[in-house]
């Protein structure tokens, strides 16, 4: 049984309804609890939270899904919160135990005292900047990719953490042509590459093991 745990970052606030991050989450609830084989936990970040139910949720699972808008090229405030808070009350309870480093060699090994090896994890994230911001000359992002460039840090986190990347997929131009229909259409096709692949479902069935 794969135990997958599903994170809703889509914030309510100001004119952001956090429609689009939920009806993604819910393909991804749906998606997962069709199958067998699968275990699903969610969280969404605009409901009370416990720290330590959250930290358990990181420790059960065996990928972390992550669904996050991003506004001013960073999470909402409210998601960053959350990550505060249960990577604090993660510190040697789950998550991390130190920076990795050893006091007679202080400049070698930061980011190498995670706790959740074996673990994996994906992150959606929604735009309102069309794809070309990214990949054209001349355009905002200077052809900078959304992982190599805004996501960078959010990657980092989770490699501290000991987690390893599964490639995620950007939804861009959401608020003024949005298209839903393709999006879910392509996103469920993503899902399916990705998580029903022979090599990667193996290699996610032994996370734990």
């Amino acid at each position: 049984m794969t135990k997958i745990f599903i994170i809703n970052g889509g914030q309510k606030f100001g004119h952001s309804g956090g429609k689009f991050n939920e009806t993604i989450t819910n393909a991804t609830v749906d998606f997962f609890s069709q199958l067998p084989d699968f275990e699903v936990q969610t969280t969404n970040i605009n409901e009370a939270y416990n720290p330590k139910a959250e930290v358990a949720k990181y420790v059960w699972a065996d990928v972390v899904i992550y669904h996050t808008p991003i506004w001013w090229f960073q999470v909402p405030h409210a998601f960053k919160q959350y990550i505060d808070v249960v990577f604090t009350e993660g510190h040697n309870h789950g998550i991390y135990h130190s920076d990795g480093r050893k006091s007679d060699n202080p400049t070698r090994n930061y980011g190498t005292g995670g706790m959740l090896h074996g673990r994996k994890y994906m992150v959606t994230s929604s735009w309102n900047a069309p794809k070309e911001a990214f990949t054209l000359p001349g355009e905002f992002f200077m052809e900078t990719s959304v992982d190599d460039g805004v996501l960078f840090g959010f990657h980092r986190m989770n490699a501290f953490t000991g987690m390893e990347r599964i490639d995620g997929l950007h939804f861009h131009d959401v608020e003024k042509n949005a298209d839903i229909i393709n999006d879910l259409k392509r996103y469920n096709e993503h899902l399916t590459e990705t998580f029903l692949n022979t090599e990667v479902y193996e290699s996610l069935s032994n996370c734990n093991s």
